[in-house]
């Protein structure tokens, strides 16, 4: 059974745009998914990427361009210069952990309903309220966004350790067991395709 390795970022606009197309490849192939939610403006420094507003215009207006292409082949609504953008992911993604670690919904469901808030649905998703209307959505308690906070500040700093580890320096960004690595919800496809046995 093939395993795939998620770092995503809660308020990156490509993981938005991933939707859930991962989780149905995954059910499609048998494979299992570890969901590790990272800082990615950390990634980006470590890993000598650079912050969409450090960018060179000519990098930031390709990167708006890009994202409304996308948005558009996906048929997903996306606001380009979102009200609450950036804002602290640590919240959402302790929130995460805490709701992988407890199970009993659909996190597949999670990762794209905090993003979508961020990126369709001009919510902040730093706040507490937020965070607790996604968990409830995706069938978690939403009493989770207050629970175990040390642990999810622990993981939320060794998924970006175990990122870099792996290869990761965006997000989303796929690492599977057998060592292939995919990183954009563009490369989704490929990532079917490979696990297929067809790339």
């Amino acid at each position: 059974m093939a395993h795939i390795d998620y770092y995503f970022a809660t308020i990156s606009p490509y993981t938005y745009l991933a939707g859930t197309r991962l989780e149905a490849i995954a059910a499609k192939h048998g494979a299992t998914i570890a969901y590790k939610p990272l800082d990615i403006m950390a990634l980006f420094g470590r890993t000598g990427g650079t912050p969409p507003k450090d960018r060179h215009p000519n990098r930031q207006e390709m990167r708006l361009q890009e994202l409304v292409r996308q948005a558009k082949k996906l048929d997903m609504p996306l606001n380009l210069k979102p009200a609450h953008w950036p804002t602290n992911m640590a919240p959402a993604s302790y929130a995460f952990i805490a709701a992988q670690n407890a199970g009993g919904g659909d996190l597949g469901a999670l990762a794209h309903g905090i993003t979508r808030a961020c990126w369709a649905e001009e919510k902040n998703v730093a706040e507490d309220a937020v965070i607790r209307d996604c968990l409830s959505a995706a069938g978690f308690d939403p009493d989770l966004a207050d629970n175990g906070l040390l642990e999810g500040a622990e993981t939320y700093a060794r998924n970006l350790e175990d990122g870099i580890e792996a290869g990761a320096f965006g997000a989303p960004f796929y690492v599977l067991d057998d060592g292939a690595k995919f990183w954009g919800q563009d490369k989704l496809d490929d990532m079917d395709l490979h696990l297929a046995g067809k790339l």
